[in-house]
C-alpha cells in the first residue's frame, strides 16, 4: 500500500508547470487580450490577467452564439435551394 501511495505522489517532470512557464503565459495573455493591452501597465497581477482572459473568452462565446442565431434566422427566411442558403449552411457547419 505504501508503494502505491508513493507512486501516486510522483509526478513526471514533463507535466510540472514552472513559475517561468506561468509568467510566460501571463505575459502572452497580457499582450493578446485587448482590455489588458490598452492599459499599458506591466504591473497587472496574474489573477487579473486570468480574469480578463476569461471575460474575453466569454464575450467571444456570446458573439459566436449571436452570429449563429442570426445566420439561423436568415436561413429560415431564405429559399432552401438558393445559393445564399448554401453559403449560410456552409457557415453553420
Amino acid at each position: 500500500m505504501s508503494s502505491r501511495r508513493s507512486r501516486s505522489r510522483q509526478t513526471p517532470v514533463s507535466t510540472q508547470i514552472t513559475d517561468a512557464q506561468i509568467t510566460d503565459l501571463v505575459s502572452k495573455l497580457q499582450h493578446l487580450i485587448p482590455e489588458l493591452r490598452a492599459r499599458r501597465s506591466d504591473k497587472v497581477s496574474a489573477s487579473k490577467v486570468l480574469q480578463e482572459t476569461c471575460n474575453y473568452i466569454k464575450s467571444l462565446h456570446r458573439e459566436v452564439d449571436d452570429l449563429s442565431d442570426r445566420l439561423s434566422q436568415l436561413l429560415a427566411t431564405t429559399d432552401s435551394n438558393s445559393a445564399q442558403a448554401a453559403i449560410i449552411r456552409s457557415l453553420l457547419m
